[in-house]
């Protein structure tokens, strides 16, 4: 039976100088599974998906991601776009850095579905937050990712883009990797095969 574990973790800890703000965490996560990072804020959650992506290592235990760097999509709390290029030109260039087939069909489709193609060549610094919020989505999904590592994702969205978000979630799931990190778990229950319940 081929391996299917995606994420492992034992015994995970992360410490920045004395203060520890993960201890002891264990989890594992299959291919196609959605795992739901709960906690209020300082409990770990961003310190957590920053481990799984290779932005930070852990201070102890042991963590084993299965799925290549280029194989992951990750949505921090700021969108990593380029505010001085439109959002063509922005997912232009990560489709090129990714080396994604069809790029443009694939990103003329992401704008279309995230409701930003009216607005494709107007230079990012002139987006709300809630259009940056959409376009880091495209950016994030662009090269059609195995493991999505999703920090806050309804951030700043109003309702169409967070039933959009959901949307998008609930199409992935059972196919991808999912990991997303919210203070609004209710969203994601249907979806949820596990839960990663943090505290200070």
């Amino acid at each position: 039976m081929a391996e299917t574990v995606v994420l492992r973790a034992d015994g995970l800890e992360k410490r920045y100088g004395a203060r520890r703000v993960l201890r002891g965490l264990s989890f594992s996560l299959e291919r196609g599974e959605t795992a739901v990072v709960t906690g209020a804020n300082g409990s770990g959650k961003t310190s957590l998906l920053r481990l799984l992506v290779g932005l930070a290592a852990p201070s102890g235990g042991a963590l084993s991601v299965a799925s290549p760097r280029g194989r992951i999509g990750f949505l921090g709390h700021e969108p990593l776009v380029y505010r001085e290029l439109t959002a063509l030109e922005n997912l232009d260039l990560f489709g090129r850095l990714y080396r994604v087939g069809e790029r443009r069909e694939r990103i003329g489709m992401l704008l279309e579905r995230f409701g930003l193609w009216d607005a494709r060549n107007e230079r990012v610094g002139e987006y709300s937050r809630g259009m940056s919020q959409r376009l880091a989505l495209c950016r994030t999904l662009l090269h059609d990712p195995d493991l999505l590592v999703l920090d806050e994702p309804h951030t700043a969205l109003d309702t169409e883009g967070a039933a959009l978000v959901d949307a998008e979630l609930a199409t992935l799931s059972g196919e991808r990797t999912i990991v997303v990190a919210t203070h609004e778990p209710q969203r994601l229950s249907a979806l949820a095969t596990t839960t990663i319940a943090l505290g200070r």
